[in-house]
């Protein structure tokens, strides 16, 4: 279901985000007969031409959520419309849970609107909207782990054990993989899937994480070792932490 929200402004950059207004899903026809417009309203300001073309660039993105910062329900819908395609495939790519996604996504539209306020545009709206997504993954992931466990170690082991492929069992195994990954801790476990799992190049991932490449790379490696580590403990009968 698409985000639906009003932004209503009580004081400047201040948004309280409530379920009235459904915003219209890229690529798909508005079904106010108004292609996207309400009357009234002049799209020209925010965008050349007033109307977008095809995905909008970095900077297009930016003027409709510095617009939406001061208040502009509008800029605000496009803002949305705008990023939320990228933002949920990032999202899935990211997890591995096209479900789990979906939450995802709206949690993180919701969180960029409330932070408004505090973006500054001294990086892209993309950019920016990254980050957040980044962190409500990783609070995720914490919370998953908060969670008392479904499944003992000798689940996971078994799991490993039956999908062994190339010189270290389980890595190509999403599931299996995402138990060892589990236990590390949330920055290491981001670096290495961003990079070794999804294949993203290590500047890309610094960009993501908001960290320098060095420290993407110093992360990556001790997961992997970490990772390793793990499997030779279970291997010898111990009970990996």
């Amino acid at each position: 279901m698409p985000l639906s929200w009003n932004g209503a402004v009580h004081a400047k950059g201040d948004w309280t985000v409530t379920p009235t207004l459904a915003a219209v899903p890229r690529g798909e026809p508005d079904p106010s007969g108004n292609h996207g417009r309400r009357p009234g309203t002049d799209d020209r300001r925010l965008s050349p031409g007033g109307r977008p073309a095809g995905r909008p660039d970095d900077a297009t993105v930016t003027a409709w959520a510095l617009a939406a910062r001061g208040g502009d329900p509008r800029a605000a819908e496009l803002f949305v419309r705008a990023v939320r395609g990228d933002l949920h495939r990032y999202l899935i790519r990211l997890s591995g849970d096209p479900q789990g996604a979906e939450d995802l996504t709206q949690d993180t539209l919701l969180r960029a609107l409330r932070s408004l306020p505090s973006f500054e545009g001294r990086s892209s709206a993309r950019t920016w909207l990254l980050s957040i997504a980044r962190r409500a993954l990783i609070d995720r992931i914490r919370y998953e782990r908060s969670r008392p466990r479904l499944a003992e170690t000798a689940d996971w082991m078994s799991a490993v054990e039956s999908k062994q492929h190339g010189n270290i069992p389980g890595f190509e195994e999403g599931v299996a993989l995402n138990e060892l990954l589990a236990r590390l801790p949330s920055d290491r476990a981001m670096a290495f899937k961003l990079t070794q799992i999804l294949g993203m190049p290590y500047a890309e991932a610094a960009a993501a994480s908001g960290c320098p490449i060095g420290t993407v790379r110093s992360r990556v490696a001790r997961a992997r070792q970490a990772l390793i580590s793990q499997l030779a403990t279970a291997e010898n009968g111990e009970t990996p932490h």
